[in-house]
């Protein structure tokens, strides 16, 4: 059911548990009448599942959880936490998701990671909740609901990226002076574009950017050419430094930080590989991404 659920296709379901299509449809027909209720909608393809189908994915995805957790609790008692820790973030975290796995795997050498690094928010919860994925790092501005663990790592703060020879000597810049500016954003359907156009229109101004991108990476390479300003994360600068020829300001009037944080599921006993990154991002400071890099502050 947790194959079919995720390829939506009986053929590619039956091939990734390793079965024919027709074994996959007896189990589930087995598994109906065991149950007395209709677990899909059937048609000359898959029609999706029915309620009763939707929550026995939900518990199939839990007890397939409990399993792998037991199997990764006892082989790290006998021999050392191994296996593969599934991190994700939403984009403008990345570089505290590599600040967090790399004293990870420095504890536990036998262990792997494997890090999703594009999901919006609400993509981190879920996937949280269908046991995709073991931790992740988001947002935490919004109520996060009970069923999750939350620790506070850092407040993402805004700085300005503009040409160094703009004939001013502020340390700092207002939205308004910005949104004035030839600048390159990112994507308007990105969530850490939404914030910035946010902050805009609550100080009553509207940028229009010349280019959009949805990439961080392809965003510093269009300001390091001189013809764009941008507005990024400060913690990206510890990733990209500032362009040469470009200087970083902090944004003021309104200053506007918001706490990003790790996520994990509030369970027990939980994880096993959430409860080791538990105890990496104990001995880890990330408070420092606040602020720019000491040898571009200004």
């Amino acid at each position: 059911m947790v194959a079919l659920a995720r390829e939506r296709h009986f053929v590619r379901a039956a091939q990734s548990c390793s079965v024919s299509q027709p074994a996959l449809s007896e189990g589930i027909r087995k598994l109906e009448a065991e149950l007395d209720v209709p677990l899909i909608h059937r048609g000359n393809k898959f029609e999706g599942l029915t309620a009763e189908g939707q929550q026995i994915v939900v518990w199939a995805r839990r007890i397939l959880a409990d399993r792998d957790g037991l199997r990764e609790e006892i082989g790290a008692m006998r021999a050392g936490l191994s296996g593969r820790l599934r991190f994700g973030s939403v984009p403008t975290a990345s570089i505290a998701v590599s600040l967090l796995t790399a004293p990870f795997c420095a504890m536990h050498p036998m262990a792997q990671v494997h890090v999703v690094s594009d999901l919006k928010s609400e993509d981190v919860l879920r996937q949280l909740q269908n046991y995709e994925i073991d931790a992740g790092i988001t947002y935490i501005q919004d109520p996060i609901p009970e069923d999750f663990q939350v620790a506070h790592l850092y407040m993402e703060k805004y700085v300005l990226l503009t040409a160094a020879g703009a004939g001013t000597v502020a340390q700092s810049a207002t939205w308004a002076a910005a949104a004035a500016l030839p600048l390159c954003l990112l994507d308007p359907v990105m969530q850490g574009r939404r914030r910035l156009d946010d902050v805009f229109a609550e100080v009553g101004v509207m940028p229009s950017p010349r280019v959009e991108t949805d990439s961080v990476s392809s965003l510093f390479a269009q300001v390091k050419t001189g013809s764009w300003a941008t507005i990024v994360p400060s913690a990206w600068l510890h990733v990209f430094g500032v362009p040469a020829g470009m200087r970083a300001m902090p944004l003021t009037e309104p200053e506007r930080a918001v706490p990003v944080g790790l996520v994990t599921l509030a369970r027990e006993p939980g994880s096993v590989m959430a409860r080791a990154l538990a105890a990496a991002n104990e001995l880890t400071d990330l408070t420092f991404l606040e602020h720019l890099p000491r040898e571009q502050e200004q």
